[in-house]
Formats: structure tokens, sequence, C-alpha cells
């Protein structure tokens, strides 16, 4: 992540994550989770990108789980919603659509993100000619100049209100330190808050195949610039989120990830990558 604010470059695997939920729509039929947006974004190589991913059967699992943690994601903040949250703060944004097809009336988004990674979808979007709605507030924010306590200041964020935090495919890129450090700034906000997010158990943890195939993927994004540096075993997190003020906490390994969302047999495994939803 340091690479690209250093380079001025948007993120590739921003890139990559839209591909994917992109590619849900047309081979899975967006069953998981379904976004009208996702094919517009990517713009006139969207149909060569879902060729390419259909040619590639290998990389079906990493499409689910991304289309169930945008679900994931979703279904919670619905959940929020109804329960008085009008605040979502959307933690390195990339090309998400979410703000583009709120249907929270009231909802007021904030969409975090490096200037460069964030100039890039702008400039996507007006080609696919998606307006941003008025309930959108765009954060840049360098976080080797400023904190993201700041930039949501500059932005008009109420820490007071209670705010919903989405968190999607960025933790295992950060150090430790800055995970939890961004999970403080959270679970201390004196409206109180909840957080999504996903993280995968440490490499060593994994049966051999597993491990195999968990090396192969993070020697491709290593390769783009963006390598894997942070994993979480389960219970530490959870005892580190509990030292941080979230009282509620629900984990969904593989075996909950598949029998919630994909309808399929359950793996015989438990370690994997996670589904995490934190609240205050």
């Amino acid at each position: 992540m340091l690479k690209l604010m250093q380079t001025g470059q948007p993120s590739r695997t921003a890139l990559s994550a839209a591909a994917h939920r992109a590619a849900h729509q047309v081979l899975e039929q967006g069953r998981i989770f379904a976004d009208p947006l996702a094919l517009r974004i990517l713009g006139p190589d969207a149909d060569a990108i879902v060729a390419r991913m259909a040619a590639q059967p290998a990389r079906r699992g990493m499409r689910l789980f991304i289309a169930a943690r945008t679900r994931f994601a979703e279904d919670a903040l619905a959940a929020a919603v109804s329960r008085g949250v009008r605040q979502l703060v959307v933690l390195g944004a990339g090309l998400d659509t979410f703000a583009y097809r709120n249907p929270h009336q009231g909802l007021k988004v904030f969409e975090v993100d490096y200037p460069a990674t964030q100039a890039w979808k702008r400039h996507r979007l007006a080609d696919a000619g998606v307006i941003a709605p008025a309930c959108l507030t765009y954060t840049p924010v360098d976080f080797e100049r400023s904190t993201l306590g700041e930039g949501l200041a500059i932005a008009g964020f109420d820490p007071a209100r209670p705010s919903f935090f989405t968190w999607a495919g960025v933790v295992p890129y950060l150090t430790r330190e800055a995970v939890l450090g961004t999970l403080a700034f959270i679970g201390a906000l004196p409206g109180g808050a909840e957080v999504t997010f996903d993280y995968s158990d440490p490499p060593e943890t994994l049966p051999p195949d597993q491990r195999a195939a968990q090396a192969e993927r993070a020697a491709t994004v290593a390769a783009a610039g963006e390598p894997w540096i942070t994993h979480f075993a389960p219970d530490e997190l959870a005892l580190e989120l509990r030292g941080l003020g979230f009282t509620e906490i629900e984990d969904l390994g593989p075996r909950e990830i598949t029998a919630r969302y994909f309808k399929e047999p359950a793996p015989d495994r438990t370690r994997g990558g996670h589904l995490l939803r934190a609240r205050t």
C-alpha cells in the first residue's frame, strides 16, 4: 500500500476485485450478490475481462469469496440502518459501487481511499455515465500526510453519531500495527460503530494443499507490488477486538461462508478466508 502512495498509481488489486464482482454477475448470474453497476464500471473491457475469468476455473473460489464478502457487508449494513445508523464509511473503496446504488434513504456515504485510486475511479465512473449521488462524499486520504480521523473530519463525518464501516480486501495488505490502529480508531468512536472486514488464517496453520494455493495467490499479488503481509488467528483477533471495545463479534470461516452463501456441501476445513463483523 505504501508503494501506491509513492508512485501515485491506483491499486491493481482494486481492479482485480472489481473484475471478480463483474464476472460473478455473468458466470453465476449474481446469485450471491447482484450488482447492476459491476460491469459498467469496468468500461469497454468488461466482456474481455469476464471471458478471461471464465477461462480460468481455478479462480472461481476467489470470485465467490469476493461476492460473499460484499453480500455479508451489505446485509450487515442493512441491519444497522434498521437500527438507526445513518453514516457509512467505505475504507479502501476501490471500485466499490454501493454509494451509486444505495437503497437506504438518509444514509450518508464516505468513500475513503488514496487520492490516486480515487481519481482513477472517478474517471471510470464518468466514462461509464455514472453520476455521484448527493449522499456520497469522496474522502481522499494520503496516510503519509494525515490520519483517517483527520480525513473524515474534513469530509464532515460526525464521530458522535452511530456509524458503520466496510473494509473489504484491505487487511492482508497492511501491517498488523496499521490494522489494529484503524480498528482502535473505530472502536473508540463516541457514537458507537460497527465494522465488517475480511482476513485469512496464517499460512503456517493451513494444510499443505491450501498452503500451496495461498502461496500461489500471494505470489501473484506480490508481483503486482501489493504483497500480503498480515494474517490473524481467529481467537487472537477476537481477543484484540474485545480489547479495543468491540463487544459483539461474528466471524465466519470457510464452512460458515459456504453454508450461508454458496449452497454447496461444506468444505472439510475450518481455516482459510474469514468474514468478520464487529460492533461496539
